[in-house]
């Protein structure tokens, strides 16, 4: 992603990015939960139902911002050069680790070749092909890249309090404010 001259983030991009980290908590956490679900729980069909709906926005909202950085680049990441590499590199684990949660539920839910529901608004296919043991292969990625994922983020929120609080920079105000 380029950097530009920027102080900070526009209103959207912080939306964007305080719905993320909502989304992608709430989903682990719903994760966690609904995989002990028995066939008699109210919340069998319905937990995945969110589930997936969820996941899908992650995934929209995610290809969305993506492109919305390269095109708008990025506010410039103050700190020394060592910090800057591990800044940008830690984002770009955060987007890989994301798109692997999202892009593995997907391979789990359509594993079968049947579609998935996004809100019962409208279904999104399923891929023209499925490869043997998808749901599996696809279940085991998830699983992990959804620890990844979340050991990253708690990471990043704990660098954006370092950088606030002890190198009193701007870099959370940044992401709060536009």
């Amino acid at each position: 992603m380029r950097e530009v001259g920027v102080k900070g983030y526009d209103a959207l991009m912080i939306i964007i990015h305080w719905s993320s980290a909502l989304l992608v908590f709430g989903l682990f956490v719903l994760g966690w939960w609904m995989v002990d679900l028995t066939y008699y729980s109210n919340w069998y069909t319905t937990a995945p139902w969110w589930h997936k709906s969820l996941g899908l926005l992650v995934l929209f909202i995610t290809l969305f911002r993506v492109v919305w950085r390269l095109v708008k680049g990025t506010p410039t990441i103050d700190g020394s050069a060592l910090e800057k590499k591990a800044a940008k590199l830690g984002h770009v684990l955060l987007y890989i680790s994301l798109l692997a949660v999202v892009f593995s539920g997907y391979l789990i839910s359509t594993g079968e070749g049947k579609p998935i529901s996004f809100f019962d608004w409208f279904d999104v296919p399923a891929l023209p092909f499925q490869v043997d043991q998808q749901a599996t292969l696809a279940g085991v990625i998830h699983e992990y890249a959804a620890y990844v994922l979340v050991i990253l983020a708690l990471g990043h929120g704990v660098m954006a309090l370092k950088h606030h609080f002890i190198d009193k920079r701007s870099t959370l105000i940044r992401m709060i404010k536009p």
